[in-house]
């Protein structure tokens, strides 16, 4: 008699316990199986305000649009990933930070100092949000001077600047970015600075280059 009471508390006990954990587990699931890049929030980048009607100096290159081919095969030779956090310094009319985010599903930041072009930009942001409204909270533009810019996150910078221009990158931006970022230049390099890849794009009939850096 005494085992069989026993048996029946044990019994009892066990049963409660299950109950617990069921209820436990129900009241708490995993966390979905999410990448890095869509857990984590763009970074926060001071934005001078964009109404502003001068820029705050001369720009580092004239506005000159990067053609819709060669935006494709920079983030290629990049091999852009939905992991990755795109800056594209001088991002003009945002067709690099759209394109990374709708092509390649990456985050992308653009760093624009004029004024008129970050307004250009917002207006394709806008129509390209209305198209594909996933990358909303993908993409961001923000008026500021590149070389005044935190690119500690970045794991791909993308630039079109001119050859000046791009010595200033070498010397005061490339020293700072972490092991791994991939750099990549449309027509112009950085100096005798070796690149891991050239690529030589046709457009147009006329053929034009771009270069790869991976920071090591």
């Amino acid at each position: 008699m005494a085992n069989l009471f026993r048996f029946i508390l044990i019994a009892a006990i066990s049963s409660l316990t299950l109950v617990a954990c069921n209820f436990l587990f129900s009241n708490n699931p995993s966390p979905p199986n999410q990448s890095l890049n869509d857990s984590k929030p763009l970074p926060v980048v001071q934005n001078v305000d964009p109404k502003t009607t001068e820029p705050e100096r001369i720009p580092d290159a004239p506005y000159l649009q990067t053609p819709n081919e060669a935006v494709v095969k920079m983030l290629e030779m990049a091999q852009v990933r939905s992991n990755d956090l795109v800056y594209d310094l001088g991002s003009g009319d945002g067709r690099i930070v759209i394109a990374a985010a709708q092509k390649f599903k990456a985050k992308a930041i653009g760093i624009e100092i004029d004024p008129e072009l970050i307004r250009e930009s917002a207006r394709e942001e806008e129509s390209a949000i209305a198209q594909t409204p996933d990358i909303r909270d993908r993409i961001k533009f923000v008026k500021q001077d590149l070389f005044k810019t935190d690119l500690r996150d970045a794991t791909v910078i993308t630039l079109y600047l001119l050859p000046q221009a791009n010595l200033r990158v070498r010397s005061e931006i490339l020293p700072k970015l972490k092991s791994g970022t991939r750099v990549v230049s449309y027509e112009y390099d950085f100096g005798d600075l070796p690149p891991n890849r050239i690529e030589k794009i046709k457009i147009d009939g006329q053929e034009h280059m771009i270069y790869l850096w991976i920071i090591s």
